[in-house]
């Protein structure tokens, strides 16, 4: 028998067999105390690995449909993110952002994603909000939720399963996922997998997933904001081929995240598709987690106008600009100007006045105007990377994803390889 004075019994003392169960429970206790030291002293390194910006469900009136039902009720809620950077345990944000009452999650569940909308077994992990299994978020809010241990590659996809129990319209969702989503009766959150009663491609509440892990996880993140460039209209579906996506390919040897703030239709200076940049890019990038870096490319469709009598000035948009610099520079995160991508031609047949000499005029002003200020902390030159060298005002044929406005997948990757990496992962001294 060990002595008081003895915390361990001696190991000479233990039969092989019980040698082996010792090691075994030793082990997992400090694999449990590992994760929770992640946990509890690694608070300050939580990184967004994955965004989509929340924005007001689309009215009937605007032409658009927006993609999803009206209202859910007694359904689940199952959809897959791709993360750019992993970690040893995740969190994700839910937004009512929009909503016009408390919006009520009866379960929530995380799991590393199979195909369509299965799940890796041994991978669910349910989800708490303070300890509870549901949650209700009052309106114009975010819930984040309690860390999970779960070990996520870069570049993998995970799957997150809500259940909505009470009849709850649709107020906030975020327009153009390019990602399939499944609805199915009932609460499945738990189920390996099973066959939905609808598909969807908005992303629905979720609005972001953090990371952190010491030595795993991303020690910072950069964010791409802008329109539908950015949020990947025309990009394959289910592919991940966005140029935020693309990027992150490159950034992922670094461990560092690239998060997605596009949203379709948005303008820079004017509320429509999304709140106006200057009055998100608080919520969208500045106070993500972990961001250090932001690229900037929006205002194209400023020009297109759908909203005014007019098209801005350039000098009405380089404030904008400028606003946006402010912003980011007080808090002391480095900032991209990106030039405005050719779009001659673009949308004829929705809009037949989208573009006009008058407004490549302001877009070639603006663009000369990004490249030579020195306003930005650098610059993306994404017109010269995908403009046509035989018809500069136009995309080039093999980018153009046919509505001469949206690149396709290579146009997408051509972006993505027009960022220079020493430039966006120089920090400001």
């Amino acid at each position: 028998m060990a002595s008081r004075s003895e915390p361990h019994p001696p190991l000479d003392r233990l039969s092989s067999l019980t040698r082996v169960t010792y090691w075994a429970a030793l082990a997992a206790l400090v694999a449990v105390q590992s994760v929770s030291h992640v946990l509890a002293e690694d608070k300050a390194r939580w990184t967004a690995t994955w965004t989509a910006s929340p924005q007001a469900l689309l009215s009937a009136e605007a032409g658009l449909d927006p993609g999803v039902p009206s209202s859910l009720a007694d359904q689940t809620v199952r959809q897959v993110v791709h993360v750019s950077a992993g970690g040893r345990a995740v969190r994700i944000v839910l937004s009512n952002a929009y909503g016009k009452a408390p919006l009520h999650i009866g379960e929530a569940r995380i799991a590393r994603a199979e195909s369509g909308p299965s799940i890796v077994p041994g991978s669910d992990r349910p989800l708490t909000f303070g300890g509870e299994t549901s949650v209700v978020i009052p309106t114009g809010a975010p819930a984040i939720s309690d860390p999970v241990e779960l070990n996520v590659s870069a570049q993998s996809d995970l799957s997150v399963s809500l259940y909505v129990p009470a009849s709850t319209p649709l107020d906030t969702f975020h327009w153009t996922g390019q990602q399939t989503g499944y609805l199915a009766g009932g609460n499945v959150t738990a189920a390996l997998s099973f066959v939905p009663s609808a598909t969807f491609t908005p992303r629905l509440f979720v609005t972001a997933v953090l990371s952190t892990g010491v030595g795993h996880g991303p020690a910072r993140s950069v964010a791409a904001f802008g329109d539908s460039i950015t949020d990947g209209s025309s990009a394959t579906l289910d592919k991940n081929q966005r140029w935020p996506d693309l990027l992150a390919e490159r950034l992922a040897p670094y461990r560092i995240g690239a998060i997605n703030a596009g949203i379709s239709g948005n303008q820079l200076l004017q509320d429509g598709m999304g709140d106006n940049a200057v009055a998100r890019f608080e919520r969208d990038v500045l106070s993500q987690p972990g961001v250090e870096a932001a690229i900037v490319l929006i205002g194209i469709n400023d020009l297109g106008a759908f909203q005014r009598d007019a098209p801005p000035t350039h000098a009405e948009l380089i404030a904008g600009y400028r606003q946006l610099i402010a912003q980011a520079h007080s808090r002391g995160i480095r900032i991209l100007g990106a030039t405005l991508t050719p779009f001659e031609g673009a949308l004829e047949e929705f809009a037949p006045d989208y573009y006009t000499p008058e407004k490549e005029r302001v877009r070639a002003l603006v663009n000369a105007w990004i490249r030579s200020s020195g306003e930005f902390d650098a610059v993306v030159d994404f017109d010269l990377a995908l403009r046509d060298p035989e018809h500069p005002t136009r995309l080039a044929p093999a980018y153009d994803s046919g509505d001469r406005l949206h690149p396709n997948d290579a146009g997408y990757r051509a972006m993505a390889e027009a960022v220079d990496l020493r430039a966006l992962l120089l920090r400001r001294p």
